[in-house]
């Protein structure tokens, strides 16, 4: 599950991550980029960058997708697409066959019961992870979801889900590749790249999404 996560990285310096995606030659971003945030929640807004051949286009979404049958915003918001499913599944297939695309993130909460009841903790790289995303054009609006896995070690202690943080090699066939290239991504983030990531445990403030600084991603 991924249903909290952090983006500091924004402005020109979104841009310019995003014009170092694999085969992407030129960046637009006709609405702008949103400002730093700490607590992102589903519903909000958030960046999915689309590639077409060579070009990127990031674009403000909301953070659950609404496919092209939906005739309103009612019911739970799907903010995250389970990788198993996903090809399949009504809400998500026909994004995932062509509307692939990705949600920077610079880290993102998981909650883990250390014993003294479930606390959050926030989990990252170190530099901009690109997650898995589909998006979608349903009630006339932008909107996005996260494909997530099946946990594996080093990070099955913190959650049994995942989300599909996408490697460099990685990027290019799930953007731009056929549904069964993409399909092959279908697995867990590769463990190399998980060893590489740091948790650490934060404030509980969390939890409220009115809470949105950067203090809330120090350890406590």
């Amino acid at each position: 599950m991924c249903g909290r996560f952090v983006l500091f990285t924004t402005g020109e310096s979104l841009l310019a991550r995003a014009g170092e995606l694999p085969g992407v030659t030129e960046v637009h971003a006709p609405e702008g980029t949103p400002g730093p945030r700490y607590n992102l929640a589903p519903t909000q807004v958030v960046p999915v960058v689309r590639v077409d051949a060579a070009v990127a286009t990031v674009a403000p979404s909301r953070w659950g997708l609404l496919p092209h049958w939906k005739k309103d915003e009612t019911g739970p918001p799907l903010f995250n697409a389970r990788g198993e499913t996903v090809a399949t599944k009504p809400s998500f297939r026909d994004a995932f066959r062509a509307q692939r695309g990705l949600i920077p993130m610079d880290g993102y909460y998981e909650w883990h019961d250390d014993g003294t009841g479930k606390r959050p903790y926030f989990v990252s790289s170190g530099e901009i992870m690109w997650a898995a995303a589909l998006w979608a054009t349903g009630l006339g609006r932008l909107s996005s979801t996260i494909v997530t896995t099946a946990a594996v070690e080093p990070m099955a202690w913190l959650h049994d889900r995942l989300p599909r943080i996408l490697t460099d090699e990685e990027i290019g066939q799930w953007t731009t590749g056929t549904p069964e290239q993409a399909a092959e991504l279908l697995h867990p983030t590769p463990v190399d790249y998980l060893r590489t990531w740091s948790v650490r445990p934060v404030d509980r403030a969390v939890g409220n999404v009115r809470n949105d600084y950067a203090e809330l991603i120090a350890e406590n």
